[in-house]
Order: C-alpha cells, then structure tokens, then sequence
C-alpha cells in the first residue's frame, strides 16, 4: 500500500474550500508546488505529493504524504490512483529551464510531454477528471500586443515553450472527447518567498533574475549578468511582470474552486499587469540588501522580448482571485530572507 487511508469520494460541484478534498499534487516538492501544497493543507486537504525529487526536495512537503517516483513509472502512479482516489490534480511535474530546453529538446518533451500523457492516461483510467496545469507565459514566444491576453496567439520560441503548449493542446483534445476538465495556469515571472520563511528557491543553478541577483548580494555569486541595455525600454534593460509565488499559490486554490463550480476548461494568465525592468529590480535588490553587488552588462540574448506583460482581468473576473503581494519590494523582501535562511542553514 502507498497509502493506507481511504475515503469516500465526494460531490464535485462545490469549492474547494468547502470540503475536505483529496488532491495528488505532482511535483510537489518543488518550488511552486510547495507553496500550493502548503496553501491547500492550510485549508485542510488531504494531499499526496508525487515527486522524483530531481530538483525538489523533500524537506519543502509540509503536508500531506510524499510519495518519491516518477511519472513515467505507471505502476506506481497507477497505484496510487487506486489506493489514494484523488478528486483532482494539480500538475507541476516539468523541466523548467528555457536554455536547457534548446540545448536538449528531447529531454524537455520526453518529460514535459509524454509524462504529462502518462499521468492523463492514468487519470483517464481510474475516472479522475480535474486538473490544474502549470503552464507558462512562455507559450506565447516573443508577443506583439502588451499586455498579453489568454487569445493572444501560441508561437513559442523554444523547446520548453512549445512543451508546454503541446500540453495544453492534448488537454484540450481529451476535454473534447473525454469525461475530463482542466485549468491552465500560464505564470508570468515568480518570484518571493513564503512571508513564514519555511519555503523558498532552492534550485542549484538558479536563473531567475531576483535570486541571482540576491546570490551576488551575499557572495555566493561573484557578479549578476544583465542581458541587454538596448531595448526600446525607459531604462534600455527588459521589463518583466514579477507575481509573488504566495499570490501564484492562492491561484491554483481559486482556479481549482473555479473548476470545480462550473467544470468549464479554461486558461488563465497569472500575473500582476504591471511590469519592472531589469534595472529596478537591481536597484531595489541593492536597496533590500543594503550592498551594491556588481553588475556585468552584456549584449541581448537571442528571443528576448522587450517587455512581457500580463493581462489578468480574466482570471480576476472569473475566480476570487485577489492578490495580496502586488510590491517588487516586499517580493524581493521575502526572496532575501529565505536566502538568509538557506545560507545560515549551510553553514550550521
């Protein structure tokens, strides 16, 4: 047995914040998914996280039962679906990095996509028809209109993009012919950490542009690269939209309350609809921290848009989601004292 508590299943036309709910969490022990596990178990869902711990941890799982496999293992995974039942799931399981994904594509598809039709399968298989999909801003490649709309054309630029694109077309394709309903959340730029400071990045070759910086702060890196000083921006650098990952947690809870009222499919940008370019978030990572890091300004990378935006106003218009973290101050707060944390916690 996987697991060993089994529960009646229950009606599904209500929120998720009105029953005590069975959700298998995929890739839950990494950044993203530790935070929505945490937000679920506040509410007080019972929660299987499955995860190959490849670039999660174990230590992040603050509720519910840690399974450690990997979707590719269907024996495993249909256990669990027999033995655990969920009501729904949350998919976070992904390769994530847009550089590793050009420079091993199949990789990005074997993982981001045939695993991804293994979990459908098994869902499909043992009746389960909810799911919350951890798409990205990077299905919309370089965008023309600013901010983007969910109607905006798919044109990814790259393996990890058109991977997660691909996804949502076979989800589409399913709903279409199947008893099954989805939610695709697109993020924009997450970033922060959790305000209780038990959760936060922990990736060991981090690219996120505010952790980076944040690792130059404290020495661990010895300089933050720029990419780009000549975009027809107010400051030259890129502007990006930055959601506190505590903002893009409650997300996944209204999205899945969301699915479960209407069981309509639906994709929804997450993000704020504003943006900061790279030199304000330099400058208020300087100011946070209190050191002036060096900073090395090199030529564009290739795909870069200059600005990337969201429009949310679907997402708020159909959910209760209302987010609580809309400052680059606080965002990048909260990013320095988990990195604090880390850092004591590696010297101890």
């Amino acid at each position: 047995m996987v697991l060993k508590q089994i529960h009646q299943s229950y009606t599904i036309m209500v929120t998720a914040r009105e029953l005590i709910m069975k959700i298998l969490v995929t890739g839950g022990a990494g950044y993203i998914g530790s935070h929505v596990v945490k937000a679920l178990g506040r509410i007080g869902h019972q929660i299987a996280v499955y995860d190959n711990l490849s670039t999660g941890h174990a230590w992040s799982v603050l509720y519910g039962n840690l399974i450690v496999g990997d979707l590719s293992d269907r024996s495993l995974l249909n256990q669990i679906m027999s033995e655990f039942k969920p009501e729904a799931v949350i998919h976070f399981a992904a390769s994530i990095q847009v550089g590793d994904s050009v420079r091993e594509p199949l990789a990005y598809y074997r993982n981001n996509v045939a695993a991804t039709m293994s979990l459908l399968e098994s869902m499909e298989e043992h009746g389960i028809c909810n799911l919350i999909y951890s798409s990205t801003a990077a299905v919309y490649g370089n965008p023309t209109v600013i901010p983007v709309k969910e109607s905006a054309p798919l044109i990814p630029i790259n393996p990890y993009g058109t991977s997660k694109a691909m996804g949502e077309t076979i989800m589409r394709d399913l709903a279409a012919a199947a008893d099954f309903r989805f939610v695709a959340l697109r993020y924009f730029n997450v970033a922060g950490a959790d305000s209780d400071g038990e959760l936060g990045q922990a990736y060991k070759n981090p690219t996120h542009l505010i952790t980076r910086a944040l690792k130059t702060a404290h020495g661990e890196l010895p300089t933050l690269t720029i990419y780009g000083t000549d975009y027809p921006t107010n400051d030259g650098t890129c502007i990006r939209d930055y959601i506190h990952v505590s903002d893009l947690a409650e997300a996944h809870v209204c999205a899945l309350d969301y699915l479960l009222e209407t069981g309509v499919s639906e994709e929804f940008n997450c993000g704020y609809g504003h943006g900061y370019s790279v030199r304000q978030v330099v400058d208020t990572a300087r100011g946070v921290t209190g050191w002036r890091f060096p900073v090395l300004e090199c030529d564009r990378r290739p795909g870069d848009p200059a600005a990337l935006i969201s429009d949310s106003s679907k997402l708020k218009g159909l959910t209760n989601w209302t987010p609580r973290h809309d400052d680059l101050e606080f965002i990048i707060k909260t990013a320095w004292e988990w990195e604090m944390t880390l850092k004591q916690s590696l010297e101890v």
